[in-house]
């Protein structure tokens, strides 16, 4: 009733349409392997768990319990941040996070030049078998078989989906929820926080598993693996202390 679980339902929704709209982008592909029956029914529940959150949130009178307001702490309004330091955080290592998922949702095989060692990156992910850059040698060699590949890259852009989805929750909780009058935003942004952690020490231990065979191909993951670790540490500490 105090409203505090509505951004994160809120995100929800996004979320759903966002995984969606995948699907739908895919459905021709899944037809034509003959494996859109189980697209077509994660459709539907994405669909129905939308509107049973929507209903929630716009069914619900906003603000009927409110907690009193209280006393700010120095430095704090209540349009302030709910932690600078998770803010800042999340928005170093959020952004570049981000940047190479956008890159492998949208422009899959385009190499990014100022992160180093980026093609070699692609070339250990197979990024370069199911989209091969205009011009390259790997277009000259397999660009008539990329097609043959789509399999690999839905699974390549679903993960990058998934993984952004994920970025957007710590983004929503770093400027799109504030302090409040009453101190409500921490505790909306503690119940996000606690389960970003877990999912922050889950892909630090799947990327930790592969990290000596990313090093057979010249791929350090050392840098990856300390930048997740430390959001992890900083997303657990604020939410539980």
């Amino acid at each position: 009733m105090a409203g505090h679980f509505r951004p994160l339902y809120t995100m929800a929704i996004f979320a759903n349409m966002a995984l969606a709209a995948f699907y739908v982008y895919y459905m021709e592909d899944l037809e034509a392997a003959n494996a859109a029956g189980m697209a077509k029914y994660i459709l539907v529940i994405l669909g129905l768990e939308s509107v049973i959150l929507a209903f929630y949130l716009f069914g619900q009178k906003k603000g009927a319990t409110r907690l009193p307001a209280m006393a700010m702490p120095e430095g704090k309004t209540e349009k302030s941040v709910t932690s600078r330091i998770v803010t800042r955080t999340v928005t170093v290592i959020g952004s570049i996070m981000s940047l190479v998922l956008l890159r492998d949702l949208f422009f899959p095989g385009f190499i990014l030049d100022f992160i180093p060692r980026d093609d070699i990156y692609l070339e250990w992910t197979n990024a370069f078998v199911h989209s091969p850059p205009p011009g390259s040698q790997e277009m000259e060699e397999q660009g008539l078989e990329s097609v043959l590949f789509v399999g690999d890259k839905f699974a390549s852009h679903f993960m990058a989906l998934n993984m952004l989805l994920c970025m957007a929750y710590k983004f929503l909780t770093a400027f799109g929820i504030s302090y409040g009058s009453d101190g409500s935003g921490t505790v909306k942004c503690k119940m996000i926080w606690k389960i970003q952690c877990f999912g922050d020490l889950f892909i630090l231990f799947f990327m930790r598993l592969f990290s000596a065979a990313a090093v057979s191909a010249s791929l350090d993951l050392r840098w990856h693996l300390m930048l997740i670790g430390y959001e992890s540490f900083i997303l657990g500490l604020y939410a539980w202390f």
